[in-house]
């Protein structure tokens, strides 16, 4: 379960030295665990995103498994809309992920700033998120934490953050693991957690894809409202803006039941006459 928490103060320093070869170039970030800096790597003649444990937590056992595990995510998940990892370091006084830097917005950020996207924007979103998300059904992975805020915006929009990854067997019957209003609603109940597999991950994408298009999450959650709203309530419906086509698919991707959802491949199939169309209206608004 994530939950949100007081933001913890940074402990480097830009110029400081993470290696003799790595040195902050700046603070992005950080939660309960990590910190993210953007560091300078001598051996990659680039800059990096290096995921920082926290002091307090360098030789605790859950912390330290907690960044092993993500780094093992990593090293066998390669794709071209995931982000890509250049190494670990699991000891020393420092523990940290060496990251692709990612030089653009996430779309959470985007979303806030400028509001919805537009439907032709959405759908190429999608294409790009649902081929990282059938790659990782094909490897037996799920990522578990899809939403707006793990999606980075660049040329081609990159899925990130693998640190809840894991094989599916890792992952069926352990509830909770996950963002509260973005989890399937096989993650958020502990009486459906056996169902829990790549369709989590499809939820995740039809939720995100909701948000990008209204402005709003699928599932807002009331200062004294249910921690999983997704349980107990229904979504509103898509501005009329959006193609049948695209409404539908959100819909499908958002069914209660895993069954009932599309495959994340399946998902790609369905979508791309819309693809076409959304590539036709790019190209008349040149």
């Amino acid at each position: 379960m994530l939950t949100r928490s007081a933001p913890v103060a940074r402990h480097l320093r830009d110029g400081d030295a993470l290696t003799p070869s790595r040195h902050v170039l700046k603070h992005l970030g950080g939660g309960e665990r990590f910190e993210a800096y953007v560091a300078w790597d001598d051996r990659l003649h680039a800059p990096v995103v290096a995921k920082v444990l926290r002091p307090h937590l360098v030789g605790e056992p859950r912390a330290q498994a907690a960044l092993a595990r993500e780094a093992d995510a990593l090293a066998r998940l390669q794709h071209p809309d995931l982000v890509r990892a250049f190494g670990a370091v699991l000891d020393g006084p420092m523990p940290h992920l060496v990251l692709e830097y990612l030089d653009g917005p996430r779309l959470s950020t985007l979303i806030r700033r400028f509001g919805p996207l537009s439907p032709e924007q959405v759908v190429l979103l999608a294409r790009r998120m649902a081929s990282a998300l059938a790659y990782m059904a094909t490897e037996g992975w799920v990522h578990l934490d899809v939403k707006p805020k793990n999606i980075v915006v660049t040329a081609t929009p990159r899925l990130i953050d693998l640190s809840l990854a894991r094989p599916v067997e890792a992952a069926r019957g352990r509830p909770g693991i996950g963002t509260d209003i973005y989890m399937a609603p096989e993650q958020a109940d502990p009486e459906r957690a056996d169902e829990i597999g790549p369709a989590a991950d499809v939820w995740g994408l039809g939720v995100t894809l909701y948000e990008a298009v209204t402005g709003s999450p699928a599932f807002p959650r009331a200062a004294d409202g249910p921690r999983h709203p997704q349980l107990t309530s229904a979504r509103a419906p898509l501005p009329a803006k959006v193609p049948p086509a695209m409404a539908g698919l959100v819909d499908a991707c958002t069914a209660l039941d895993p069954a009932d959802r599309p495959t994340a491949a399946d998902f790609d199939d369905r979508l791309e006459p819309l693809v076409d169309w959304a590539s036709r209206s790019a190209r008349r608004l040149r």
